[in-house]
């Protein structure tokens, strides 16, 4: 019994050097924490709650990203414009 959990154990510690690519984790850290007291303070339910404030806060960071390519496009783009004189 001890095997079988020391050997899922090693294989998820291991898992984290086999990927290719980093994460990147913009919004989730502030959103894990803020769902984990929420989710603690809900019914002790933290873990849950962490998980779930990391998938809004990570969602939140990136349409806040997207706004703001946006608005600097529109920018670049404006002062490109001739100005019609």
């Amino acid at each position: 019994m001890k095997s079988a959990i020391f050997a899922a154990a090693l294989a998820l510690a291991l898992v984290p050097l086999a990927a290719p690519s980093s994460a990147e984790a913009k919004g989730c850290l502030k959103g894990a924490l803020v769902g984990g007291v929420a989710g603690h303070y809900a019914g002790h339910h933290g873990v849950l709650g962490a998980i779930g404030g990391c998938a809004v806060g990570h969602h939140m960071a990136n349409e806040k990203n997207k706004e703001g390519e946006a608005t600097s496009d529109r920018a670049q783009h404006s002062a490109n414009q001739p100005n019609g004189d």
